[in-house]
């Protein structure tokens, strides 16, 4: 199953656009899980058998991983997805961003290694940097609007007469999306931005982050961002969820699954 049927199925069995990020910091996870060769593992498996029912998506944010030498923890956890919950997507967050050869081996890496159903990709050198990605029919999600008020440097230039963000919209709607598997980030910190992407991509998935820690408002985000379906969107949350309980809670999970239920439910209220 493609990335955009798998999602679909997803949206649609779990009653669900939450998507929950895999950001697993040493400092906030439950003291069991420290020092222990596979605690990042433990830890992120039992998120994920806690919020799995209430979510459309799982993405690991590889630097989390990489900066503690974990990446054989992350291939185990995306083989334990793939195992215990296929119908939930994996999403790999990356923001690669190179061309050709490289390219190349950094879509080998989201699609084979880790065995990702989509992987995030920034537009920036063009279309030669997102073509290496469509040779595996997997989802390739492009940055367009990101949560970071620093995105403002370069996604508002005008070109013609429109901000830059807007060009990268229709780029992927209209050039890009060849293989139908394409998907954009843009930031629950700007509403109304997301509206205008939503216009010009038409039902195209929207992957959202900048709700919880990030302070993105659940009702502005979804009343800009849905479809006419009441889907289109993987609005992420990560920290809010997988660090509800206070570090030395043995809860975690289950503190983890009622934020994850709660943030749904606030999702749904206006979809």
């Amino acid at each position: 199953m493609n990335f955009i049927n798998k999602l679909n199925a997803a949206w649609a069995a779990n009653d669900s656009l939450l998507c929950v990020g895999l950001d697993p910091d040493l400092d906030r996870l439950p003291a069991q899980f420290r020092g222990t060769p596979d605690g990042i593992y433990r830890f992120c498996t039992e998120i994920i058998d806690a919020t799995a029912d209430l979510a459309c998506a799982f993405k690991p944010q590889i630097a989390y991983f990489a900066a503690l030498g974990a990446e054989g923890q992350l291939e185990r956890i995306s083989a334990y997805l793939r195992d215990k919950h296929p119908h939930i997507p994996l999403i790999l967050d990356s923001k690669r961003g190179d061309i050709g050869a490289t390219a190349k081996q950094y879509a080998r890496e989201a699609y084979d290694r880790y065995g990702a159903d989509a992987v995030t990709v920034s537009p920036y050198m063009g279309s030669d940097s997102v073509e290496p990605y469509m040779e595996w029919n997997r989802g390739v999600i492009v940055l367009c609007r990101t949560s970071n008020p620093g995105g403002s440097d370069l996604q508002f230039l005008e070109v013609n007469g429109k901000p830059l963000y807007q060009h990268v919209a229709q780029l992927v709607a209209d050039k890009w999306n060849g293989n139908g598997q394409c998907a954009l980030v843009v930031g629950a910190t700007f509403p109304e931005e997301i509206r205008a992407v939503r216009a010009i991509v038409g039902a195209m998935p929207l992957l959202i982050p900048g709700i919880g820690a990030q302070g993105g408002d659940i009702e502005a985000t979804v009343r800009a961002g849905r479809t006419d379906a009441g889907t289109g969107m993987m609005i992420n949350s990560s920290r809010a969820i997988l660090y509800a309980a206070p570090q030395a809670g043995e809860d975690f999970a289950q503190a983890a699954r009622r934020v994850a239920d709660e943030t749904r439910r606030a999702i749904n209220a206006h979809r």
